[in-house]
C-alpha cells in the first residue's frame, strides 16, 4: 500500500465516512474506492477517469482537490504510471482536430453532389409549379367555353 493511499484512507476515516458512503455520494464502484486507497493505480480507469474517481472521492470527503491531486500525479509517476494516460488523451485531441478539419479529401465532391442535388431539387419544383399552372389555365378555359353564351342565331337552328 503505498503512502499516498494510507493519508486518504486516514482521512476518510477520521471523518467517520465509510467506503460505501463514498460509494453512493460518487458513484464510483467500492473496488475503485478500494483500489484508490491500497494504491493499487492499475486497477483504476486510466487517464483522465483515473483523476475523476480521486476528485470525487476528495468531493465528498470536502477535502481540497489541488494538493491532493498533486500528490496523486506524483504517487502514480513513483510506481510508474504517470503521464502515459495524459499523451494518449493529448494524441487523441489531435486526431480529432485532424478528423474534423474543413481540408478534408472529398470534400470539394460532396459540395459538388449537394449543389447537384439541389439544382435537381429547384427543378422538380418548377416543373410542379408550371404544370399546376398549366392545369388550372385549362380549366379556366373549359369552364369559359362551357359558360359562353350560345352565340348561334335562333333562326339558323
Amino acid at each position: 500500500m503505498t503512502r499516498f493511499g494510507e493519508e486518504l484512507r486516514h482521512e476518510r476515516e477520521v471523518r467517520g465516512v465509510a467506503v460505501e458512503d463514498i460509494c453512493a455520494a460518487t458513484k464510483v464502484s467500492p473496488q475503485n474506492v478500494r483500489a484508490l486507497e491500497a494504491g493499487e493505480y492499475a486497477q483504476l480507469p486510466g487517464g483522465v477517469f483515473r483523476k475523476g474517481i480521486l476528485r470525487s472521492y476528495l468531493s465528498a470527503l470536502g477535502m481540497e482537490e489541488a494538493v491532493w491531486i498533486e500528490r496523486f500525479e506524483q504517487s502514480c509517476r513513483e510506481v510508474g504510471l504517470g503521464g502515459d494516460g495524459d499523451r494518449d488523451w493529448v494524441q487523441f485531441a489531435e486526431n480529432v482536430k485532424k478528423s474534423r478539419s474543413t481540408e478534408q479529401p472529398g470534400m470539394g465532391l460532396r459540395w459538388v453532389g449537394v449543389a447537384i442535388l439541389m439544382v435537381m431539387l429547384w427543378a422538380i419544383v418548377w416543373l410542379a409549379w408550371h404544370l399546376v399552372q398549366h392545369r388550372q389555365m385549362e380549366l379556366r378555359q373549359n369552364a369559359q367555353i362551357v359558360s359562353a353564351p350560345d352565340s348561334t342565331p335562333a333562326d339558323a337552328r
